[in-house]
Order: structure tokens, then sequence, then C-alpha cells
């Protein structure tokens, strides 16, 4: 009998997670006569290839395990799986992540009731992975990339109809070290006749392991700015000219060519400079429009503007302003608003003023705040918080509008405690608050300065370049134990991070302490 789904599981070296990767799938609740599991592995040197005999093993008419020399990727492995699948529907899962029990039946029940190519299950973070969560806020029968939020959540990790893959011969480019998933994902959901979202279940456990190294984006340039043209190429010649089409291309300058204009540009080579210079400025010349660049961040506006009117030591200057001294000041001219960055009429500079002028958004600019100190300390009402001093460029923020300090779902009270010559603003998080909010599983959540002034409404994220950050804080909610703790991600911006804290980890901490 044909399975109802293909679970395909490319496998490198992902013990011990493997293990409850493998559980998630044989439990499922949709059966395992609905079922069956092909597990590539990709060269695995780690023992992952005895377990995945084991459940080879146990479950003989379910999984099925393919062992192959490493690739050096997930592609070559997800291909493979897929000429394998038998499937009415096939299911990527990434082989140190989860399913919740139901995921597998509640994905295949609507792809049944809405007649669906594609569905997407409720993608949830584990020790802190952050999500794009916004195309999870209902259950949705049809929706397509304009205003859905799918262009930010375009990983394989989907159920897609076998016969919409093979009708299209839609395989995962083997020559994309980096992304191929998206590639991938985009050709499907974009010949799909219909994309449902199963947003009340959480049906896929995305996990971040502990003992991930936080490397430079950039420490792979050459594959990531290959790879970066291709994701652009790829998208203008699969998708006609439209809102869809400028939705993923927005979502690419947001993403993909903000990453490589991080503050670490200024720690790579100067070769790797100059590269992400001319591959930034082909790429926005070419397809950066007011459509195409909708959900660009102030700051990487700014900054794309830089490349495209300047050179690599112009780039440069203004990503060093950021880092060493911090937000440039704004200079305000009648009904006008200049970031005073190196570069804005600086003697010698060919920079015009355009590329500093911020008018268009300057609520999003006065949301730009450098935080300058992070503490745990008691709160007016005795409870433990999180207290946030940040510091504006801008002399009495305040007089210009509202302000607001948010982790995503949760907002600190606010104070402004001084309005001149800059403005400092501190925000305080009650602990209790951000871990009641906070999935079991563990959370991430940006934080994020909103302004309303000028009649628009701002927002930017809260950097925190030069921020000495706290340690974690230890903390109990009944049985449970979880460390929390402001983080940075890699350009220097502040997060919350809640991880849950098992016995294992508990005792590892205590044995470092002694």
């Amino acid at each position: 009998m044909t399975p109802d789904v293909s679970v395909i599981v490319p496998v490198y070296n992902t013990m011990p997670y493997l293990r409850r990767c493998m559980e998630s799938l044989v439990k499922q609740t949709i059966g395992l006569d609905r079922l069956e599991i092909v597990a590539v592995d990709d060269g695995s040197t780690d023992g992952s290839d005895r377990e995945l005999a084991r459940f080879a093993e146990r479950y003989p008419g379910t999984v099925r395990v393919v062992r192959q020399p490493n690739s050096g990727g997930p592609a070559s492995p997800c291909n493979n799986g897929l000429g394998l699948a038998t499937g009415r529907f096939v299911f990527f899962v990434g082989a140190d992540d989860y399913l919740g029990p139901e995921a597998l039946e509640r994905m295949v029940d609507a792809a049944d009731r809405y007649g669906s190519e594609v569905v997407l299950g409720k993608t949830v973070g584990v020790n802190s992975r952050f999500i794009y969560q916004q195309v999870f806020a209902r259950n949705e029968a049809d929706i397509s990339f304009a205003g859905s939020g799918l262009p930010w959540s375009l990983a394989n990790i989907k159920l897609f109809s076998r016969d919409l893959i093979e009708r299209h011969g839609i395989r995962y480019p083997e020559d994309m070290p980096i992304g191929s998933d998206f590639p991938f994902t985009l050709d499907a959901c974009y010949r799909a006749s219909r994309i449902s979202v199963v947003a009340d279940y959480d049906c896929y456990y995305a996990v971040r392991r502990l003992n991930a190294q936080n490397v430079t984006h950039l420490s792979n340039a050459a594959d990531r700015l290959y790879c970066l043209r291709r994701l652009v190429d790829f998208t203008v010649g699969l998708m006609a000219p439209g809102k869809d089409r400028d939705a993923v291309l927005s979502r690419l300058f947001a993403l993909e060519v903000a990453v490589v204009l991080r503050d670490d540009l200024l720690t790579v080579d100067r070769s790797v400079q100059e590269a992400v210079h001319a591959c930034v400025r082909e790429l926005a010349d070419r397809h950066l429009t007011a459509e195409t660049g909708a959900e660009l961040e102030v700051e990487t506006r700014l900054r794309i503007a830089v490349v495209q009117a300047g050179g690599v030591d112009d780039l440069l200057a203004v990503i060093r302003q950021d880092v060493e001294q911090g937000i440039a000041p704004i200079v305000v001219e009648g009904d006008r608003w200049y970031a005073a960055y190196p570069g804005f009429r600086t003697p010698g500079s060919a920079l015009p003023d355009a590329v500093f002028e911020i008018t268009a958004h300057a609520a999003g600019w006065a949301a730009k705040l450098d935080a300058t100190q992070a503490v745990w300390r008691r709160g007016a009402d005795g409870a433990t918080v999180l207290a946030i001093t940040a510091r504006s460029p801008l002399p009495e923020l305040a007089a210009h509008g509202q302000i607001s300090v948010r982790a995503e779902d949760l907002t600190g009270s606010v104070q402004v405690t001084e309005a001149s010559p800059a403005t400092v603003v501190e925000a305080e998080f009650t602990v209790a608050d951000v871990i009641a909010a906070s999935a079991l599983s563990g959370q991430r959540r940006s934080v994020r300065v909103h302004v309303h002034a000028r009649g628009q409404e701002g927002s930017a994220p809260l950097r925190a370049a030069g921020l000495r950050l706290p340690r974690p804080l230890i903390w109990r909610r009944g049985l449970r134990v979880y460390a929390i703790t402001p983080a940075k991600d890699p350009s220097g911006r502040l997060m919350l991070s809640v991880v849950p804290m098992t016995p294992g980890r508990i005792l590892a901490r205590l044995a470092r302490r002694h």
C-alpha cells in the first residue's frame, strides 16, 4: 500500500539529537502503516549510522536507511531521499530537530481537506532558536507570497505533494553549498495550486545545538556571495514580475543581503570586503526598488545606499562608526533629517546628501538606540528585572513622539532619564514575565525600540555592539529551571534568550564552578 507520507531525513553527525528525531517520527499518530522514513546518512563518523541501523532493525517495514559518501551539504542526501520516496506526500526533517506527535496526521489531513500541494506546520524554536512566526498567525486554507509571511518561511520543512515535485522535476541544486533548500521550496510553493497553514499545533521543533559555534557569516564569503547571486537570479527567473516576486526579493534583501553588510564585515580580509561591496552594488542596482526594499531595516537601507554611491572605504567608515562610536548624530534641517555618518558633507567626500537623508524613515531612525548597560536588579515592586539602559544621539527624543521597548510580545516599562545633549532611555523587563511567556523549549526574542514620530511608526533592533553582557540568571518556575540571559546576534543586536536547564546541564555548570 502506498504510504501517505515519506519523511526524508538527511543525516550527518547529529548524535545525540538524532535519537530524539527518529523517536518522534516512529511515534507519529498517523500510524506506521501510513508512513515511511527514508534516512540518508551522508557519511557520518559519530555513530549516527549505528543509530539509524538500530531503528531500521526495530521498524523494518517503515525505516529505510541509505548510506552515501559525504557530499558536503544537505542537497545530495535530500535528492537521494526524494528518489527513494514512494508516499503521496514528502516531508523533510533536520536530523537534530523533531516533530510533535500529531504533526504529520494534522498536515496530511489539512492537505486532503483543502486540496493543498504544500502545507506549512507551525514551527517553534528549541534552546532559543529564532523562528519567524508571522506566517503562523492562524490556520489558513490558501495563502500566497505577498502579505502572508511566507517569504520569511521558505525553509524546506513543509509537507509537499510528491506528484507536484515529480511533475515539475523539482530538485535541490547540489552546486549550492549554502541555502540549497530555498530554491527547492520556492519552486514548489510557486507552482503549488494551493498552500495551507496548520498554525494551531506545534508541528516542528527546530533545535539550536548548544555546542554551536558563533562563526562569522563571512567565514565562507565566496560561497555565500555565489549563493546569494544564485538565489536572486533563481527568483527573478522563476517568478513573473508582480507583488509575489517583490515580496520574495524583499525578503532576500532584508535577510541575505543584510547579512553580508553586518558589523563583522570589519573583521575580514580586504578582498572579502571588496567582493561584498561589488556583489551588493550589482544586486541593488539591478533589483532594489521601493517594493523590493520594503522590508529593509533603516540601518541596512543606509548601508546599501552608501554601497551604491561610494566605495569600500565609505561603507567601512559607516560600519565602524556604529561599532566603535555608536549611532551617528542626526542633523535636522527644517523638515529634512540626515544621519551624520563619516562622508556626510565631509571635505573630499563625493557622497551626496541624499545617501544620508532619512526623512522618509525618520521614525525608524529615531528608534535606533545603543544599549550601554544591562543589569539584573530589583524593580520598584521587588520583582527581579533586567534593566537595560540605551542612548539615542537625538536630543529630546521624547519630544518627537512616543517610545516603547519590546522583546516581541513583551513590552518593557520605559523611562526617559535624560534629554540633553542626548536621550537616555531605560527599559525594564520582569524576569518572571519573560519566563512565563516563553515556550517550555525556550525562546529567543529580539529586543526592538518602537517610536511614533512625524506621523510615522518606526522600529529598529536595539544595538548592543559595545555592551558588556551580564552573567546568565538561573530561574526556577515550578519544577522547571531556566537560564535567561541577554545575548548578541552576529550583528551586535540585543536578544533575550531563555534556555531550559536539564539536570545534565545543571551538573555541568556546577562542575565548572569548582
